[in-house]
C-alpha cells in the first residue's frame, strides 16, 4: 500500500460537539440528548504537531486491519517504531504503508501487509530503509 504525504495544520482550532458518554448502539436514553462538550480534534489526536502529518492510503494491502483506499491516517514521525505498529516506511525509493515485525534472530525486520495476495518484504541492511513514522489513527469515511 502507498501513501500521499500531506503536513498536518494545527495552527487553527475547530471544536465539534462530543458527546463525552459515549454513543449507545442499543437503544438511547433520553439524558442523552443533553450530555455534550466540544472537544478540538487536533489536540484530542495529535500529540507532536512538529512531527506530525497525514498520509492517504492508496491501495489495498492492509484493508485486512482496517485500512482502506483513501483512509486519511494521522502519522507520528516522533514516535519509536514497536514491533506490530503500522508505519509509514521508505524502502529503496519508495513510501509504503506496512506493520513492521522485528525479527532479531534474522538479523532484519519486515514489513508486513494485511492481505495475503501481498508478500511481507524482508528489509536488511542492503536495503535503504527509514520509518518515517508510526501511524496513530486512521480517519474513515463512512459514506
Amino acid at each position: 500500500m502507498k501513501v500521499q504525504l500531506f503536513a498536518a495544520d494545527v495552527k487553527t482550532g475547530l471544536s465539534v460537539d462530543y458527546a463525552e458518554g459515549g454513543v449507545r448502539a442499543g437503544f438511547p436514553s433520553p439524558a442523552q440528548d443533553y450530555e455534550t462538550e466540544s472537544i478540538d480534534l487536533n489536540k484530542e489526536l495529535i500529540r507532536h504537531p512538529a512531527t506530525t502529518f497525514y498520509a492517504r492510503a492508496k491501495g489495498d494491502s492492509m484493508r485486512d486491519c482496517g485500512i482502506d483506499d483513501g483512509d486519511l491516517l494521522i502519522v507520528d514521525k516522533a514516535l519509536e517504531p514497536q514491533d506490530g505498529n503500522i508505519v509509514v516506511a521508505f524502502v529503496d525509493g519508495e513510501f509504503m504503508l506496512k506493520r513492521i515485525r522485528i525479527d532479531k534472530a534474522g538479523n532484519c525486520l519486515w514489513l508486513v501487509p494485511a492481505n495475503n495476495d501481498y508478500p511481507p518484504l524482508r528489509v536488511t541492511a542492503e536495503n535503504h530503509f527509514v520509518v518515517w513514522g508510526v501511524v496513530t489513527y486512521n480517519i474513515k469515511r463512512q459514506r
